[in-house]
């Protein structure tokens, strides 16, 4: 089964409550690779690859609002070009 790659964005309250830590955490837990970063509108935005599955159970969990003291208010996803990260990092 292919790898997909997602570009996803994710809007509310999303920094300063451990999102990029704790995505991070939940994509190594699914063997997903990319990386996460905050943005300065105070969005995060990350790219995940992994198997559709995985991705799906990523998606899901940002949807469920992330971490406990997360709130998310809106997630944007696109579907990208494979590009073979090795690990999943905090940018």
């Amino acid at each position: 089964m292919a790898n997909k790659h997602y570009n996803i964005t994710v809007r509310g309250l999303v920094q300063g409550v451990f999102f990029r830590a704790s995505t991070q955490q939940q994509a190594r837990s699914l063997n997903l690779t990319g990386f996460v970063r905050n943005e300065a509108d105070g969005s995060v935005y990350l790219e995940a690859e992994g198997r559709e599955e995985s991705l799906a159970r990523l998606l899901q969990w940002i949807k469920d609002g992330g971490p406990p003291h997360g709130r998310v208010a809106g997630i944007n996803v696109e579907e990208g070009k494979v590009i073979g990260f090795t690990g999943f990092t905090i940018g």
